[in-house]
This record gives C-alpha cells, structure tokens and sequence, in this order.
C-alpha cells in the first residue's frame, strides 16, 4: 500500500480528500500544519506527499524547502488555491515536483500521482 502524507488544515477538504484517495487504496497520513508535515515526512517516510501552501506554524513554502535537505526524492505535488500567474514556478522554485490547483479534480490528481509514482518506481 503506497503511503501518502496529505498535508490540510482545512478539515472539510482534509477529510474529503483522504476519504477518496484511500477508496483507491492509499495509506493516508495527515499533517494539519508545515511543521508537523516537516516531522511525519521525516519519521513515516511518505512514498509521495500532498501539500497545500497556505498553512498554519510553517506554510508550505518554507515546510518544502526544510523537506528537502533531508529528502531529495520524495515527490511534493502542490494543492493549492493559490492560482496567479507565477504560482506553479514558485512551487516548483520551492522543491515541488508538480502542482495541482484547488477545488481538486479527483481524476487529474490520480493522474499527477500515479505520474510522480511512476517516476521513483514506487507504483
């Protein structure tokens, strides 16, 4: 069972989104701010995390960079609200490996998974 770390404060969005993703049979763990996403992907090793930028104590955009010193390979796809021009490049600037856009389109999402999965053969 992939394991996917689903970092949301938003407890609507939080539970509806990793009540649909372990239908499709993920392992979910959930981080309802930066920093206790920075230590689950530090102690569970997630194969993949889902992160929304605009989080509590550490937002995403710090919370990223912080993963990656210790992690140079787990795939970080990007759930966000934050839509403008130049928000996708700043996630990727930010050590994102791919960026989704909320409300989140459940098939698109499962697309962008099973993408970053297929790319460290954690599928």
């Amino acid at each position: 069972m992939v394991k996917i770390l689903l970092v949301e404060d938003n407890e609507m969005n939080r539970d509806m989104l990793s009540r649909r993703l372990e239908r499709r049979g993920f392992q979910i763990i959930i981080a309802m701010d930066g920093e206790q996403e920075v230590n689950i992907a530090a102690s569970e090793a997630p194969a993949l995390i889902l992160m929304d930028m605009s989080l509590p104590i550490i937002d995403g955009w710090e919370a990223t960079p912080r993963i990656r010193t210790t992690n140079q390979t787990v795939p970080i796809i990007t759930l966000t609200a934050h839509a403008m021009a130049g928000d996708q490049q700043r996630a990727r600037e930010a050590g994102c490996d791919d960026y989704d856009t909320k409300p989140v389109e459940l098939p698109r999402l499962l697309e962008k998974i099973q993408a970053q999965l297929d790319r460290i053969g954690a599928a």
